[in-house]
């Protein structure tokens, strides 16, 4: 998990964004949670790539995702799941 990403998490610096803009990036990284079991967030985009953790950070940070556990195998890499919040920001 990036340092920048564990700041935001420990910190509890979420805001309630479901108003905001979702970005191009924030918008395709989302929608994929919207099928998966628990609202579960890729680690990889469609082309194998890792997901930016810029985007993971700020939609963490806006409240439209939220860290679901910890990953044993790889520990730096942050599992999330879509929130309400998000739901209701892909729905606008």
């Amino acid at each position: 998990m990036s340092e920048s990403v564990l700041k935001v998490v420990k910190s509890g610096e979420v805001q309630d964004n479901s108003a905001g803009k979702l970005s191009g990036a924030q918008k395709k990284w989302l929608v994929r949670g919207l099928d998966q079991a628990g609202g579960k967030l890729p680690l990889f985009d469609n082309n194998g790539q890792k997901v930016s953790s810029r985007t993971v950070e700020s939609c963490i940070k806006s409240g439209w995702a939220e860290p679901w556990f910890e990953n044993p195998i790889k520990p730096d890499w942050l599992v999330c799941k879509l929130t309400d919040a998000g739901r209701k920001a892909l729905d606008s």
